[in-house]
C-alpha cells in the first residue's frame, strides 16, 4: 500500500467546504463520508477530512482554533501549468474562499497564490516548472 496523508480540519459549514473543496479539484469520497465529516481526496494518496467541529472535538481535547484568527498551518497545493494557479483560485473564491489571504508570489520558475477556504485554513495554490525543479535552470529566470 502506498503512503497516503490524510488531513484533518475541523469546519462550521460541512456543505460549505464540501463545495469550497470540489472547486479545489477534489473528489468527495462517500465511503469514508457522512453527515458529521466528508473525505475529499485530492488524488490518490491525499485526502483532507472536513469534520463538523462536534465531531473534530472527539478526535482531540484541545480548543479548536480559530483559522481566521491564528496560523497554525499553510498547506499547499500543486497545479500542472502557470494558467491553473488563477484558474484554480477562481473556482475557490466563486465556492466560498477569500481570495490572496497573502501576497502572491511570482519567482519567475513558479508562481503561487493563496486562498482561505470558509473558515480561515490558508491554501497555497502553486506551479513549479518542472525543468526548474529538477534542478536544470537553463533559460530559466531566477
Amino acid at each position: 500500500m502506498s503512503k497516503m496523508i490524510f488531513i484533518n480540519l475541523p469546519v462550521t459549514d460541512l456543505d460549505a467546504s464540501t463545495r469550497f473543496y470540489e472547486a479545489l479539484g477534489a473528489t468527495r469520497n462517500p465511503q469514508f463520508s457522512n453527515e458529521n465529516a466528508a473525505c475529499m481526496m485530492l488524488c490518490d494518496t491525499i485526502g483532507v477530512m472536513i469534520l463538523t467541529h462536534d465531531y473534530y472535538g472527539t478526535f482531540t481535547k484541545r480548543p479548536i482554533a480559530d483559522a481566521k484568527a491564528t496560523s497554525q498551518v499553510l498547506l499547499a497545493l500543486t497545479v500542472e501549468a502557470h494558467a491553473d494557479v488563477d484558474r484554480v483560485l477562481s473556482a475557490a473564491t466563486a465556492a466560498g474562499g477569500r481570495p490572496d489571504p497573502n501576497p502572491p508570489q511570482d519567482h519567475g520558475f513558479m508562481w503561487s497564490r493563496s486562498v482561505e477556504d470558509p473558515d480561515g485554513h490558508v491554501w497555497e495554490i502553486f506551479w513549479m516548472d518542472p525543468a526548474a525543479a529538477a534542478g536544470d535552470t537553463t533559460g530559466v529566470d531566477a
